[in-house]
């Protein structure tokens, strides 16, 4: 079983293995390349969604694992399509939540259509940017981030990582914070604390400047590749950093695929009817494994 965090940067947790029954899964968590426990933290030279996928082929090859089943949420899901439509052999499944393509609709939405839900939060966002910056948001931040000034580059990326938490679930919960990873971002309290923020920071910005796939849908028109591989993708009704609109167009080009709206959830995988639809998902899938 293996797990893909979201972000990119946000890292694993030890929660993560919560979703699998570890009386029968091998459970491996992957902290991709400047993220978690990889290092250096928040690297991103050679750090390209290539290198990441020859990462994971790599470390199948290391712990001798033929085949496994792929779970991803969030930048997790684009991880596990772009794995499983390069090396489709060995994925036994694929789990997909929150589903995100790295398209420039998704990341336009992010930096700008998010204010028409949590605009506070949004004015907080571009506000902690120097007007000088505020012309192109990511290239502000990746600036800002870049900056001489440690304590202006820590600054940046806990307001990027604060304004990502804002909107990662439904409803806080502020006694049971989610952990870091939960979604797309370093969730609840976490979202504050300065490692994560910086890893998650620095990678999210990254990729949404300089990652983006050619064509734009390259996933969605890679999905022949992967067609025969059982696919179920869950997805909050009411999530601000994925909007279902992907996760029904990845539906639509993938009608063998099975598509979940959650009802009463955002974002976060540990929202209770997507960690409930989740963990059905892959207690079923074991009378369905080799």
């Amino acid at each position: 079983m293996l797990f893909l965090h979201g972000g990119p940067g946000a890292g694993c947790s030890p929660e993560h293995r919560r979703f699998f029954d570890p009386k029968y899964y091998r459970i491996v968590l992957f902290d991709q390349r400047g993220a978690g426990r990889s290092s250096p933290h928040g690297e991103v030279t050679n750090n390209t969604t290539a290198h990441l996928v020859s990462d994971i082929e790599a470390l199948r090859d290391l712990l001798k694992i033929p085949a496994w089943h792929v779970f991803g949420g969030s930048w997790g899901s684009t991880l596990a399509l772009a794995y499983a439509q390069a090396h489709p052999q060995p994925c036994l499944s694929l789990t997909l939540r929150g589903i995100f393509l790295l398209q420039a609709s998704e990341v336009d939405w992010f930096v700008h259509g998010l204010r028409h839900f949590a605009p506070q939060a949004w004015e907080q966002f571009v506000g902690f940017l120097p007007e000088s910056l505020r012309g192109n948001i990511c290239n502000g931040y990746w600036t800002q981030l870049n900056h001489e000034l440690p304590e202006i580059r820590l600054a940046a990326a806990n307001s990027w990582a604060t304004y990502e938490a804002r909107s990662v679930m439904l409803r806080t919960n502020t006694a049971v914070p989610a952990p870091p990873g939960s979604g797309g971002s370093s969730a609840g309290s976490a979202a504050g604390a300065s490692g994560s923020a910086v890893g998650l920071a620095r990678l999210e910005v990254h990729y949404m400047r300089a990652n983006q796939f050619v064509p734009d849908d390259a996933l969605l028109r890679g999905v022949d590749r992967i067609r025969h591989i059982p696919c179920a993708i869950v997805q909050g009704k009411y999530d601000l950093l994925c909007p279902p609109i992907t996760a029904v167009a990845l539906h639509a080009a993938w009608p063998e695929s099975t598509l979940q709206i959650i009802e009463d959830a955002g974002h976060s995988a540990f929202e209770p009817g997507i960690r409930a639809a989740l963990v059905a998902i892959m207690d079923g899938r074991r009378t369905t494994s080799q």
